[in-house]
Protein backbone atom coordinates (compact mmCIF):
# COMPACT_ATOMS: atom_id res chain seq x y z
CA UNK A 1 0.00 0.00 0.00
CA UNK A 2 1.26 3.48 -0.57
CA UNK A 3 2.59 5.56 2.41
CA UNK A 4 1.39 9.47 2.43
CA UNK A 5 4.53 11.81 1.76
CA UNK A 6 4.38 15.06 3.73
CA UNK A 7 7.58 17.31 3.38
CA UNK A 8 8.41 19.10 5.97
CA UNK A 9 10.37 22.18 6.50
CA UNK A 10 13.11 22.73 9.02
CA UNK A 11 13.97 25.64 11.17
CA UNK A 12 16.51 27.42 12.72
CA UNK A 13 15.36 27.15 16.23
CA UNK A 14 14.62 23.43 15.60
CA UNK A 15 18.89 23.05 16.14
CA UNK A 16 19.87 22.01 19.93
CA UNK A 17 23.20 22.87 21.28
CA UNK A 18 24.80 19.83 19.77
CA UNK A 19 23.80 21.29 16.22
CA UNK A 20 21.16 18.54 15.35
CA UNK A 21 17.61 18.70 15.47
CA UNK A 22 16.35 18.48 19.04
CA UNK A 23 14.36 15.41 19.82
CA UNK A 24 11.34 17.36 21.32
CA UNK A 25 10.91 18.69 17.47
CA UNK A 26 10.09 15.74 15.93
CA UNK A 27 6.70 15.48 17.59
CA UNK A 28 6.17 18.47 15.71
CA UNK A 29 7.38 16.98 11.96
CA UNK A 30 5.00 14.30 13.32
CA UNK A 31 2.21 16.11 13.70
CA UNK A 32 2.50 18.07 10.67
CA UNK A 33 2.58 14.99 8.50
CA UNK A 34 -0.27 13.55 10.50
CA UNK A 35 -2.68 17.09 9.73
CA UNK A 36 -1.78 16.64 6.03
CA UNK A 37 -2.45 13.26 5.86
CA UNK A 38 -5.68 13.32 8.28
CA UNK A 39 -7.25 16.88 8.05
CA UNK A 40 -6.05 17.73 4.72
CA UNK A 41 -5.72 14.90 2.24
CA UNK A 42 -8.53 12.28 4.22
CA UNK A 43 -11.32 14.85 3.64
CA UNK A 44 -10.98 14.54 -0.16
CA UNK A 45 -11.67 10.94 0.19
CA UNK A 46 -14.90 11.17 2.03
CA UNK A 47 -13.53 10.77 5.67
CA UNK A 48 -14.00 14.83 6.52
CA UNK A 49 -15.10 13.45 9.65
CA UNK A 50 -11.19 13.23 10.72
CA UNK A 51 -10.57 16.39 10.24
CA UNK A 52 -13.09 17.56 12.58
CA UNK A 53 -11.13 15.93 15.81
CA UNK A 54 -8.85 13.36 16.66
CA UNK A 55 -6.57 13.32 19.76
CA UNK A 56 -3.11 11.45 20.03
CA UNK A 57 -3.54 8.92 22.84
CA UNK A 58 0.52 8.00 23.00
CA UNK A 59 3.58 8.51 20.67
CA UNK A 60 6.69 6.15 20.69
CA UNK A 61 9.75 7.29 18.99
CA UNK A 62 13.37 5.66 18.05
CA UNK A 63 16.10 8.10 16.86
CA UNK A 64 18.20 6.49 14.06
CA UNK A 65 20.17 8.95 13.51
CA UNK A 66 21.09 13.16 13.96
CA UNK A 67 19.18 15.13 11.57
CA UNK A 68 21.20 18.45 10.92
CA UNK A 69 19.74 21.84 9.94
CA UNK A 70 19.79 22.48 6.19
CA UNK A 71 16.96 25.18 4.18
CA UNK A 72 15.68 21.85 2.42
CA UNK A 73 12.81 20.06 4.13
CA UNK A 74 12.79 16.67 5.20
CA UNK A 75 10.85 13.27 4.18
CA UNK A 76 8.24 12.13 6.74
CA UNK A 77 6.58 8.93 5.60
CA UNK A 78 3.22 8.04 6.88
CA UNK A 79 1.03 5.28 6.65
CA UNK A 80 -1.67 3.03 9.38
CA UNK A 81 -0.56 -0.08 11.19
CA UNK A 82 -3.77 -0.43 12.69
CA UNK A 83 -7.84 0.37 12.68
CA UNK A 84 -9.77 -0.34 15.19
CA UNK A 85 -13.48 0.26 16.49
CA UNK A 86 -11.95 3.47 18.47
CA UNK A 87 -8.49 4.34 17.94
CA UNK A 88 -6.28 3.51 14.90
CA UNK A 89 -2.20 3.71 14.97
CA UNK A 90 -0.05 5.46 12.68
CA UNK A 91 3.60 4.78 11.81
CA UNK A 92 5.92 6.97 10.39
CA UNK A 93 9.70 7.11 9.26
CA UNK A 94 11.85 10.61 9.26
CA UNK A 95 13.92 10.08 6.19
CA UNK A 96 15.73 11.70 3.42
CA UNK A 97 16.25 9.81 -0.03
CA UNK A 98 19.48 10.25 -2.11
CA UNK A 99 19.66 10.11 -5.76
CA UNK A 100 20.26 6.87 -5.80
CA UNK A 101 17.05 5.42 -3.92
CA UNK A 102 19.46 4.94 -0.41
CA UNK A 103 17.56 5.71 2.61
CA UNK A 104 18.68 8.14 5.50
CA UNK A 105 15.97 7.05 8.31
CA UNK A 106 16.21 9.76 11.30
CA UNK A 107 13.59 8.47 13.26
CA UNK A 108 10.86 5.90 13.09
CA UNK A 109 7.44 6.50 15.62
CA UNK A 110 3.80 5.39 15.97
CA UNK A 111 1.06 7.02 17.39
CA UNK A 112 -2.12 5.61 18.48
CA UNK A 113 -5.45 8.19 17.16
CA UNK A 114 -8.07 8.50 18.62
CA UNK A 115 -11.43 10.00 16.91
CA UNK A 116 -12.85 12.73 19.15
CA UNK A 117 -16.40 14.56 18.97
CA UNK A 118 -15.41 18.46 20.18
CA UNK A 119 -18.90 19.15 20.38
CA UNK A 120 -19.65 16.91 23.04
CA UNK A 121 -16.15 16.50 24.06
CA UNK A 122 -15.72 12.97 24.22
CA UNK A 123 -14.45 9.81 22.29
CA UNK A 124 -15.98 8.25 19.36
CA UNK A 125 -16.24 5.31 16.97
CA UNK A 126 -13.90 5.05 13.81
CA UNK A 127 -16.72 5.66 10.95
CA UNK A 128 -17.01 3.35 8.28
CA UNK A 129 -15.98 6.01 5.81
CA UNK A 130 -13.31 6.75 7.83
CA UNK A 131 -11.93 3.05 7.93
CA UNK A 132 -12.05 2.82 4.51
CA UNK A 133 -9.83 5.47 3.86
CA UNK A 134 -7.29 4.82 6.70
CA UNK A 135 -7.21 1.18 5.62
CA UNK A 136 -6.36 2.69 1.60
CA UNK A 137 -2.96 3.34 4.00
CA UNK A 138 -2.81 -0.03 5.56
CA UNK A 139 1.29 -1.32 6.31
CA UNK A 140 1.00 -4.64 8.63
CA UNK A 141 5.30 -5.10 8.20
CA UNK A 142 6.33 -1.45 8.41
CA UNK A 143 9.08 -0.43 11.03
CA UNK A 144 8.42 0.03 14.50
CA UNK A 145 9.99 2.04 17.33
CA UNK A 146 11.87 0.41 19.59
CA UNK A 147 12.52 -2.84 16.96
CA UNK A 148 15.75 -3.60 15.05
CA UNK A 149 14.98 -2.81 10.84
CA UNK A 150 14.40 -6.58 9.31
Amino acid sequence: MPRHVTHVPLRWADMDAYGHVNNVVYLRYLQEARVDMLFVHAPKQGAEQLAEGVVVARHEISYHAPLHYRAEPVRVETWVRRVGNSSFHLGYEVLDIDGDGARTVYAVASSVLVPYDLEDAHPRRVAHEERLVLESFLELDGPEPGKAAA
